[in-house]
């Protein structure tokens, strides 16, 4: 819980002053340091991956067994930002009539 605290603060003031923060991770960064420093500090790698409307690639990245999580958006340019982060992750799989409309 304290975790998902301090990274979702991390976020908010990355939103709020446009640059990363002296901590144990920045808010933004590379994606592959992002994803790097998760990997290696969380065990977490991508479950979901998605775009958004203007281009960015929205990320949730959980261990196996989805004990913690974190999401990430990323920037055309490569650039990620943590959105938020918690514990206790689970999948839910989408019935085959539940895919996304046209």
């Amino acid at each position: 819980m304290l975790r998902s605290l301090a990274l979702v603060s991390l976020a908010a003031g990355a939103v709020l002053i446009g640059k990363p923060a002296t901590a144990d991770m920045p808010q933004c960064s590379q994606r592959d340091s992002v994803v790097n420093y998760l990997e290696k500090k969380y065990k977490e790698s991508p479950v979901a991956i998605g775009v958004t409307s203007n281009g960015g690639l929205v990320e949730v990245l959980s261990t196996n067994g989805g004990g913690t999580w974190t999401i990430i958006v990323t920037s055309a340019k490569g650039w990620s930002c943590l959105v938020a982060a918690g514990e206790g992750w689970k999948s839910i799989a989408m019935k085959p009539d539940q895919g996304p409309s046209t």
